[in-house]
């Protein structure tokens, strides 16, 4: 039976990470000790009297004479790309400040960028993460567009927006940063009406919290919260009335977008904001440790390619 303890050291770099993953046996018992904490099991029946198949790096079940691998049931089920790979491309999506792109997965590892940009969103989608807990203190509310400006588009779009700032053409994207965990909730949203961000203050904000906002006329009406705004027509900070930290995690999520990803699809925005909130969330940890985190939310996250490309029901 394969499963020693398989570790890696929590300030190691990618260099050592990628030493580490070359032999295939090391990713086999890593997965498996992320998947099972407490030993291997079969899919089917749960037995724990499995025989190992060395030559196949795989296991059958005793009890009811099921074949599995590590792969069932995580984001890695039915890939045929190995989990040296997978695991190098976790490790660099989870621990690059701007991102990274399916051209250099697919350069860097020799695979298309067709299965390097499935590899990415399947990770992505690893790395979402939702909570019933409501933030409270003092919250940071606001919103951005996320979209091409007009003059670098081809014409035919070009006439379907108005130049200059606006929606129009544009994605938006609601944030919120709850200031005594640093941490981040956002998301895409229909528009940027009072009926839009009040649903997704209420649904995520503790009545009675304190929040900040800029002047937008749709933060008006926020009666459950101690309400403070900051006109950015006239200045930035005042005391403690500011969205200084919201405005830096769009900073990080544009430059990701704008540097990085070039262009991004509006059904596809919402994980590419699950990546970026899930490392600026997590940025005190190592690299190691972040990887590792995302690794354990593996498990249960299976999307296949239909399901990413809109051929089949969510």
């Amino acid at each position: 039976m394969v499963m020693e303890k398989a570790m890696l050291n929590k300030e190691a770099g990618l260099l050592q990470a990628i030493r580490y993953f070359s032999d295939p046996m090391v990713c086999l018992e890593f997965v498996a000790r992320a998947k099972w904490p407490n030993g291997p099991e079969c899919p089917r029946c749960q037995g724990k009297k499995l025989s190992f198949l060395r030559t196949r790096l795989m296991w059958t079940c005793l009890g009811c004479r099921k074949q599995f691998s590590v792969k069932v049931g995580t984001i890695f089920e039915d890939s045929p790309v190995g989990l040296d790979k997978w695991l190098c491309a976790m490790w660099l999506l989870a621990n690059c400040k701007n991102g990274v792109s399916s051209y250099e997965i697919a350069r860097d590892l020799k695979v298309t960028q067709k299965t390097a940009w499935f590899m990415l969103q399947r990770i992505r989608h690893a790395m979402h993460t939702g909570s019933i807990n409501k933030m409270t203190g003092e919250i940071e509310a606001d919103e951005t567009f996320v979209g091409g400006k007009a003059r670098n588009m081809h014409m035919g779009k070009r006439i379907e927006k108005i130049h200059g700032r606006g929606p129009h053409g544009k994605t938006v994207v609601f944030g919120l940063l709850e200031r005594k965990t640093g941490k981040v909730r956002a998301c895409v949203v229909d528009g940027r009406k009072k009926q839009h961000l009040h649903a997704e203050v209420k649904d995520n904000v503790e009545a009675g919290s304190m929040l900040y906002t800029d002047a937008l006329k749709s933060y008006e009406g926020l009666r459950d919260y101690e309400h403070k705004v900051i006109d950015h027509a006239e200045a930035y900070v005042d005391g403690n009335v500011h969205t200084n930290k919201m405005e830096n995690f769009w900073s990080l999520l544009k430059r990701a977008i704008k540097g990085t990803y070039v262009s991004v699809e509006p059904f596809h925005l919402f994980r590419y904001l699950d990546e970026q909130t899930m490392r600026y969330n997590e940025r005190k940890l190592t690299d190691a440790e972040r990887f590792a985190l995302v690794l354990g939310s593996v498990v249960g996250k299976r999307l296949t390619w239909n399901l990413l490309t809109c051929q089949e029901a969510g």
